[in-house]
Formats: C-alpha cells, sequence, structure tokens
C-alpha cells in the first residue's frame, strides 16, 4: 500500500464488527454512537523513544499496550468498555503497511474487552506516535469513582502485584539473564501486553469504594494523585506491597531496591483505591470473582501529602514515572 487511504482501508478490513451503541463506525467524516446513561472518556499519547522503542517492542504489542494503557483508566473509574480511537503519525523508518500489525494488536486486544475500535486519523511525522481517545459507559453518574472521595480512615488497597512490568522493561533494555524462562515471559507480558482491569474497576465500584486510580505511573507518584484530589493525607507502607514473583531476582541484578522498583516503575495497571472498613471483606470477594486480588498497603487520615513508610517506619523519597523527567528511563508509558 502506499496511500493513506490505502493504509486506512487495510486497518478497517481488520476491525471487528460494530457494537449495539455504534450506528456509524470507521470510514466516514465522524463515529455516530448512541449511548445510554453517562459517557467517560480518557486521551492518552505514546511517542516513539519516549513510551516505546521498536527494537524491544512489536508493533502488535504496540497496538495491544496502547490500548490497555488508555482503557485503564476506564477501569479505574469503574465504567464499562465503550469505543476507541486511534491517530497515527507514521515515520519514514515504517512502512505504512507495517502499521495493520499495530492495528490487529488493538483489535484483539479490543475485542477481548469489549471495545470497538470506531476509526482515527493517519499522518505523516518523523518518529511514530500513537494517540488514542476511549470512551466508557454506565448507566448513571453515581455508579463511577473519581480520585476525589477518599475519606480520614479509609484504608488503601492495591489490585494484584506490582513491579512485574517494571522488571520486565529491565529484562528487555539491560538483557538480564538468570532468571527461569517462565518467568522472563511473563514479567515481560507485563510490560509489553498488560490487561486493564475493567471488570474489577466496575466490581469495586459497586462495592463500595471512595476513590481510586490506575496504577500508570507507579504507586509512589499515584498515591500522591490520590491524595491531592481527595485532599486528605496518605501512608503507605512500602513493606505491604504485592511485588510480583522476580522482580527480586530482577532488582537484585539490575542494583535496585525491588521496593523501589514496585513503588517507582509504573506501567502496573493495577487499581489503587480508598475504601471503608467495613467493606474490605466485600472487596477481597469481588476481586477474586474478577480473577485478581486485594493488597491493604496504607491509610488515609486528615492532612495532606503522602508518607512511603520503610522498614522500622522510616520515610522512603521515592517518586514514580515523569514524563517530563529527563532522567526518566525511556521505553515505557
Amino acid at each position: 500500500m502506499k496511500t493513506e487511504f490505502e493504509l486506512i482501508d487495510a486497518i478497517r478490513a481488520r476491525l471487528g464488527e460494530r457494537g449495539g451503541r455504534v450506528v456509524v463506525g470507521s470510514g466516514d467524516d465522524a463515529a455516530v454512537t448512541r449511548p445510554e446513561g453517562v459517557t467517560v472518556t480518557s486521551v492518552d499519547g505514546f511517542v516513539e523513544g519516549v513510551h516505546f522503542r521498536l527494537a524491544t517492542t512489536s508493533l502488535r504489542d504496540l497496538g495491544h499496550k496502547c490500548l490497555a494503557a488508555a482503557a485503564s483508566d476506564i477501569a479505574a473509574m469503574g465504567a464499562g468498555p465503550g469505543e476507541a480511537y486511534f491517530v497515527l503519525c507514521v515515520p519514514p523508518h515504517l512502512a505504512p503497511d507495517e502499521l495493520v500489525e499495530l492495528a490487529e494488536g488493538a483489535e484483539a486486544l479490543a475485542a477481548d474487552l469489549g471495545f470497538v475500535i470506531c476509526g482515527g486519523d493517519v499522518s505523516r511525522g518523523h518518529e511514530l506516535v500513537i494517540a488514542v481517545t476511549v470512551t466508557g459507559h454506565a448507566r448513571e453518574e453515581g455508579e463511577l469513582i473519581g480520585r476525589a472521595g477518599a475519606q480520614p480512615g479509609d484504608r488503601i488497597g492495591v489490585t494484584g502485584t506490582l513491579g512485574g512490568a517494571g522488571a520486565g522493561l529491565l529484562l528487555l533494555e539491560r538483557k538480564l539473564g538468570g532468571l527461569d524462562a517462565e518467568t522472563g515471559e511473563r514479567l515481560i507480558a507485563r510490560q509489553l501486553r498488560p490487561r486493564p482491569r475493567i471488570e474489577t474497576g466496575q466490581a469495586l465500584a459497586r462495592t463500595g469504594v471512595h476513590a481510586m486510580i490506575d496504577v500508570s505511573d507507579g504507586i509512589a507518584s499515584d498515591s500522591a494523585r490520590l491524595a491531592e484530589r481527595s485532599e486528605v493525607a496518605i501512608e503507605v507502607l512500602l513493606p505491604e506491597l504485592p511485588l510480583e514473583d522476580g522482580v527480586g531476582e530482577v532488582a537484585a541484578q539490575a542494583g535496585i531496591d525491588p521496593i523501589e522498583l514496585g513503588a517507582s516503575a509504573g506501567e502496573d495497571y493495577e487499581l489503587l483505591f480508598a475504601a471503608p472498613d467495613g467493606v474490605a471483606r466485600a472487596i477481597e470477594a469481588a476481586a477474586e470473582v474478577t480473577g485478581t486480588s486485594v493488597a491493604w498497603i496504607g491509610s488515609c487520615r486528615a492532612g495532606a501529602g503522602v508518607r512511603l513508610l520503610g522498614e522500622g517506619g522510616t520515610d522512603r523519597p521515592l517518586r514514580g514515572w515523569d514524563h517530563l523527567d529527563p532522567r526518566a528511563l525511556p521505553g515505557r508509558a
């Protein structure tokens, strides 16, 4: 294929059937949807050399990951899956037909999660840039959970395990060895093919969590955002973080404290939330039904800011991912 329109046609041919809310999908000037209730919208951008390297990420995995990262914001609101739109900036070093693989990776995850890719745009640029807009839906506003609801006395919980994506990135970027093949492949999959907690987010919202955020930039940063929006103080007990198996081994090889990797690396796309103690057991049960677990890692109190507490209650001044920090490790979203 040589033209923009040939590429668009090739991508459209690989997209699934339109969902019940979609009246007009890809192929017209704009998509037309007929949603009921309320709609949640999130936008994410991914830039080659900043968020990913094509040397370590296939285009199929990249399509999966870009949609997963964007959809994780929908999960954090407790909304159900909706529609997705992709904007592609195609660089000279990629043939247009290679971008079809990216579309195939995104479409496979969309079909799995229940999203419908409804279109987007294509342009030319110096590096590969991908912008993803996703929507989610709920019957009414009261079903959704934001960041601004945590209350003094709430417990802080997190789903799943942490540090796996960061460890996977280290394996890819630094070519570390010494792990058994199964563990290494699992950690790399956490980096390249994350799965947003759509069902879990809806279950936690129904169970009574007060506030929620997805762990995209690391507990160290995301807990601070939760505290700021909720106008409470949060204490995180770092020894309680549920590190994924293999994170300690990878961190040791890289000369990094595994707790720091688990708290700062990000891209785990788990859900960090605040909830009253009285619903703790119900939350654990709801998470288990959706195929994950919950670890209780801290608490809220009156005040402001976040304290990250290590062994013996000592303060650990850790920080998560910052897109504008020139020291940040390229290759992650």
